[in-house]
């Protein structure tokens, strides 16, 4: 496992939007870089993925993944754990998500993340969740 090229960038059908005065004040979005590593078999086929951006010091974890075959055999951790080597790296000092409650909020707390915020009042009495996890010096 282990980093193997990059996210590919979706241009097509997506416009992209220019900052405004206030934002380009408070975050230089051209410096958003994206991050990505994937699992895969010896024979090379992709069985997991972490996608995700970062800039400055926050890294943002925008969609995990593993093929159903290998959930519940570490392939997970070791995405999730090799996505923030990636961000530290990188000089990141926080990675952060956001998952529902009836997603992996388990999942993401057994490895060191906290919530930051909920959101209620979706059906079924779920909420989303903001999570965090700052990211040690080594």
């Amino acid at each position: 496992m282990g980093y193997r090229g990059r996210a590919e960038s979706c241009r097509r059908g997506c416009r992209r939007r220019r900052p405004g005065r206030v934002q380009s004040g408070a975050a230089d979005f051209a410096t958003i870089r994206r991050l990505a590593c994937f699992a895969r078999l010896s024979g090379g086929d992709v069985v997991g993925g972490a996608v995700g951006r970062y800039w400055n010091q926050a890294c943002e974890l925008q969609q995990i993944w593993v093929h159903g075959d290998y959930r519940r055999s570490t392939v997970g951790t070791r995405l999730l754990r090799a996505f923030e080597e990636g961000a530290r790296r990188r000089g990141c000092k926080l990675v952060y998500l956001d998952t529902f409650s009836f997603q992996a909020p388990e999942f993401y707390r057994k490895l060191g993340y906290d919530v930051a915020c909920e959101l209620t009042g979706f059906p079924e009495g779920a909420s989303k969740l903001i999570m965090t996890r700052a990211l040690d010096e080594t």
